[in-house]
């Protein structure tokens, strides 16, 4: 979903977040695909591979009550680290 608040991605972005979207989810492991959450709306290289739950659950998402964050100490700062890691 592309929001009307952002200019949409280079191709090097949409490179990027393609490989992102082919790892685990960064806080539940759950395989891939993923979706490609961004830390900050428009930076693409800052995104982490989230598993739809820990996405846009209500109750487990970064976007909802963020249980399945708190559960395993997970931060964005974190996520970003372990997509790092598994990219390189």
């Amino acid at each position: 979903m592309h929001s009307k608040n952002k200019r949409p991605m280079t191709a090097q972005e949409r490179r990027h977040v393609e490989k992102v979207r082919g790892l685990p989810c960064a806080v539940c492991k759950a395989h891939p695909p993923s979706e490609a959450h961004e830390i900050e709306q428009g930076l693409w290289f800052m995104s982490v591979p989230l598993c739809m739950e820990c996405h846009r659950g209500p109750k487990n998402g970064i976007h909802g009550e963020k249980w399945a964050w708190r559960a395993t100490k997970m931060s964005e700062t974190k996520a970003l680290n372990e997509t790092l890691k598994r990219l390189f």
